[in-house]
This record gives structure tokens, C-alpha cells and sequence, in this order.
């Protein structure tokens, strides 16, 4: 049974000066009780609710990733406790303008942990955004963690993804100045889903052919938009304006890294390509594995690639327990 855990922070100042207003940090525990902790921290659409069922889970959609967490499952709600959370900014801090970082995040769940009395981890297993706190997490308490697991995440931002990053924030600021911010979070968000995946699988899936007339649209663009429309709906303004750039503020140093770790990568990424985390591999100071995969959908392959996931995931997860 998977039930709400959490700790209240109150107000907190943020590593750049800023400050969470009454921070409640809010986690979801899965599994058997008193079990090994796993952690899957996600992207920045991602929330604590990570594999509930659907009958007694949150609202559909929210739920993301099922298809690898759950009893007898890669990641065995049978073994294991698996710990997700909401990352800051939530609740009112939603709703400002404010500067976080990977090291803000990895201090809330540190908190959390705390709270929970559990003073180690077995492992952590982040995504995106996710591994790069988790990143943060195992420099700054290396204590606290087994071993450490990371999809499509690195250690500093890819250049091409800061840039396209910055487009998606300045589109979100012009319209919010014009008075229409909604309508720039939808713009911001067809293009971060077009860095999201990749060219092969628009070319596969996509014609490119007008769709209707007057004006004329066209059958990628159509899902593009589809893709926009819904964001508003669980993403606020300022949170995906905080999360954007807490990517490109994100820095850690591998050489102060000691977790055992395993890198996922996928060829056809655009934001965490392979060529960056073998760099990341290569500087971590403790044991690291590498592996690529093959996909069409680029950096949200850990989303759409369980069947291929799955064993790499299982294996990592025996591993850590062996080594515990």
C-alpha cells in the first residue's frame, strides 16, 4: 500500500539567496514496510506518484513509471521500499520567481530521509532532471547512498540543451509580459518536446503533409500542440521557469563522486547524449559502469523503453543489494 509521507521546513533560504515559504516536502512511499529504500527522483514533470494502482492512484496521467515499478517487477515492490517525491518549487513557492538548484533539491530530500529516520539508502535511481539531483545527492552525503543509477542524465548541462532551454524561458517571459503566460508555457513546451525526442522517430511517425487548409497545419505540428495544450494543466508558470533553468545551474564535480554508479545512455538523446556521460563516466571517482541503448524516442527513452530497461534496471538492483 503506498501511502504520503512528509516533513514541513518552513521557510528556507535557497542556495542562490532565495526563499521557500513554508516548504512542505512531500514524498510517496511504495513496497514493503521497513524494506531497503530505493529513491526515483524524476524529470521536472515527474511527481512523487511514481506506480500507484490505477483504481486507488491520483488522477490519470499523473502516474510515471508503472511499467517498472511493481511487485515482481525490474524494481520489486516485493523487496524493496521505493521513495518518490515532488520537487521544489510546490504549493504557493509555484507560484514565484525564484532561483533553485540540484543542491537545494538533494538537501529537501536529505530532510525528508531524515524525517523518515532512514539514515541510508540502498540505491537511487534518477532520470533527467532526477539524476542530476540524484548526482547532487551523492556528493553531498555520500554516507547516504549504496549505489547510484542515472538515465539521460550528466553532470553539467549540454550546451545545445542550455540554449534551447533559454529559448523556452524567453518565450514564457515575452508572453507573460503581453499578459498571455499560458499561451507561452504551451509555446515553450512544443518546443522542449521536440528536443525530447528525436528526428527519427518524427520522420517514422510524421509525414509532414498539410493536415487542413487556411491556414494550412500539418500533422507534427498537430501533435505539438496537442503536447502544449495540456501542460498549463499540471505544470504552473514560475515552477517550469524555476526547474528550466535549475537545469542549466546544475554543476557537480565527479571527482568528489565515490557511489558505485551505472550510466544510461541513449544514442539518439539530444539534451544528455552519450558523448557527454561518457565524459561523466570517465571522472567519477568510485566504480562506473556506461551503457547505451538504442531508441526513436531520444532523451524520453526511460519513459517509453521499459521492455529494454527492465533487465538493466533488475541487474543494477541486484547488484546493490549483493554489494549491501
Amino acid at each position: 500500500m503506498a501511502r504520503d509521507v512528509e516533513v514541513f521546513l518552513g521557510d528556507h533560504v535557497l542556495e542562490h539567496g532565495d526563499t521557500l515559504e513554508a516548504d512542505l516536502v512531500c514524498g510517496r512511499l511504495y513496497g514493503k514496510a521497513g524494506a531497503p529504500v530505493i529513491v526515483i527522483p524524476g524529470g521536472i514533470s515527474a511527481s512523487r506518484f511514481i506506480a500507484d494502482e490505477p483504481e486507488t492512484g491520483p488522477q490519470v496521467g499523473s502516474n510515471w513509471w508503472p511499467e517498472l515499478v511493481y511487485e515482481g517487477g525490474p524494481i520489486d515492490l516485493a523487496r524493496f521500499q521505493i521513495l518518490g517525491l515532488d520537487l521544489a518549487p510546490c504549493g504557493v513557492n509555484a507560484q514565484k520567481t525564484l532561483t533553485i538548484t540540484t543542491n537545494d533539491q538533494a538537501k529537501r530530500l536529505a530532510a525528508l530521509l531524515d524525517h523518515l529516520e532512514i539514515a541510508r539508502v540502498e540505491a537511487m535511481i534518477g532520470t533527467s532532471y532526477g539524476g542530476m539531483v540524484s548526482l547532487a545527492f551523492a556528493q553531498n552525503y555520500p554516507d547516504r547512498l549504496g549505489r547510484l543509477c542515472l538515465l539521460g542524465a550528466t553532470h553539467k548541462p549540454f550546451p545545445m540543451g542550455v540554449g534551447l532551454r533559454g529559448i523556452q524561458r524567453r518565450i514564457v517571459k515575452f508572453a507573460t509580459e503581453v499578459g498571455q503566460p499560458e499561451e507561452g508555457l504551451k509555446l515553450a513546451r512544443q518546443l522542449a518536446m521536440s528536443t525530447y525526442r528525436s528526428a527519427a522517430e518524427f520522420t517514422t511517425r510524421f509525414d509532414g503533409k498539410p493536415t487542413q487548409t487556411g491556414p494550412f497545419s500539418f500533422d507534427v505540428c498537430d501533435y505539438l500542440v496537442a503536447c502544449g495544450s495540456r501542460y498549463p494543466e499540471s505544470m504552473p508558470v514560475q515552477r517550469f521557469m524555476a526547474l528550466s533553468e535549475s537545469i542549466d545551474l546544475h554543476h557537480v564535480d565527479p571527482a568528489k563522486i565515490t557511489t558505485p554508479t551505472l550510466l544510461i545512455a541513449t544514442r539518439s538523446d539530444q539534451l544528455a547524449p552519450p558523448s557527454e556521460i561518457r565524459i561523466l563516466c570517465d571522472a567519477l571517482a568510485g566504480p562506473a559502469d556506461m551503457v547505451t541503448i538504442d531508441s526513436l524516442y531520444g532523451h524520453d527513452s526511460f519513459l517509453k523503453e521499459s521492455e529494454v530497461l527492465g533487465p538493466l534496471l533488475s541487474d543494477f538492483i541486484s547488484e546493490a543489494r549483493h554489494a549491501a
